[in-house]
């Protein structure tokens, strides 16, 4: 391991967060993982704290760190509150969304996945510019949204996933669009794409078009003919989630939020309140984001040594979780972990 500690923000998060945060340090730690942790809360365990779901020393400390672990947020019911994903993605200009799919356990319904996603994470119809008109006495009578997308957010994005998918080996890139019918909000991501791909990628990695309703479909009726996709937010979004399915689903999801200045790393389902303090939590999902950490801060070597942990606890310990058919406890498949780690 290297001499030098790299500050990094820890947000345990609410409900299995916890959880599957301990089993994640504990793995980190026999890896012996270069992170100097400066543990926060959010979510709900921030209101309950500081009366703000996304407290500002919270935010002083990515501010400070400018890299960042994260369990599942709880965002309050009722309040105004709004998700404090959402807000730490604008706060640091967290532009791509980076969603990794690979299998790691056989026998599902889909073999063999290797999939990519770039999800351009900050503009599109999830700005917020939302309001009503009121008719007859209908407070709610028409219901408004307006999508923004920037050349410079599409520039960002696109630039993100064709530098991932030639820095990772990837041999294609696939742009999602919907610019037959939103020919303005995604037509500009379509055309910045086709001409960035002329100017700086044309012969350094295979390029595609794909219409979003048809790309939906084609990733589950063969989803080997994709490798990296790059779309806009609210696309990025459903399909993010819909190939997550095709590898078993959120408990397997890692996630990244990249910008120019900051990332932050998470595990992107759910908090589970129903099965938080239980101990049957699968943590995999932020044992995989905390490996795409390792990748970023350069440490691609120590993230490699956690995944081929993760695939022989899996495939050859035979030691899963519930979820996954087994009846590990998340300290056992921990536990498992740090053997094969330290082994």
């Amino acid at each position: 391991m290297s001499a030098t500690l790299i500050p990094a923000t820890l947000i345990p998060g609410d409900g299995i967060g916890p959880e599957i945060t301990a089993a994640t340090l504990a793995v980190l730690d026999a890896l012996g993982a270069p992170f100097q942790w400066d543990t926060q809360v959010a979510g709900l365990a921030g209101v309950t704290a500081f009366g703000d779901p996304l407290p500002q020393v919270t935010l002083d400390s990515i501010e400070r760190t400018r890299l960042a672990l994260k369990g599942p947020l709880e965002t309050p019911s009722g309040g105004g509150y709004r998700s404090s994903n959402v807000r730490l993605r604008e706060k640091f200009n967290l532009y791509a969304n980076l969603r990794p799919a690979k299998s790691l356990v056989p026998g599902g319904r889909f073999e063999n996945i290797d999939l990519v996603l770039c999800r351009e994470n900050i503009e599109g119809l999830y700005m917020g510019y939302e309001n009503y008109v009121p008719i007859d006495g209908d407070p709610h009578a028409v219901g408004m949204a307006t999508g923004i997308n920037t050349r410079q957010g599409c520039r960002n994005i696109l630039k993100f996933a064709f530098d991932y998918a030639i820095a990772n080996g990837r041999k294609k890139v696939t742009v999602v669009h919907k610019a037959n019918i939103m020919k303005a909000l995604t037509g500009i991501f379509l055309e910045t794409a086709q001409q960035m791909y002329r100017d700086q990628y044309q012969g350094k990695i295979e390029f595609e078009e794909v219409i979003i309703d048809a790309c939906a479909m084609k990733l589950v009726m063969n989803p080997w003919q994709f490798d990296v996709i790059v779309t806009t937010n609210l696309f990025g979004d459903i399909l993010s989630d819909e190939i997550a399915g095709l590898v078993g689903g959120l408990g397997m999801a890692p996630g990244a939020n990249i910008g120019a200045s900051a990332a932050i790393f998470e595990a992107v389902h759910g908090s589970a309140p129903d099965i938080a303090g239980k101990g049957i939590a699968n943590p995999t999902a932020l044992l995989m984001a905390a490996g795409m950490m390792l990748d970023h801060v350069g440490r691609k070597d120590l993230g490699d040594r956690l995944r081929n942990a993760i695939d022989d606890v899996l495939n050859k310990d035979k030691v899963r979780t519930g979820d996954l058919g087994g009846s590990a406890t998340t300290d056992q498949y921990a536990q498992a972990l740090v053997a094969r780690v330290r082994g």
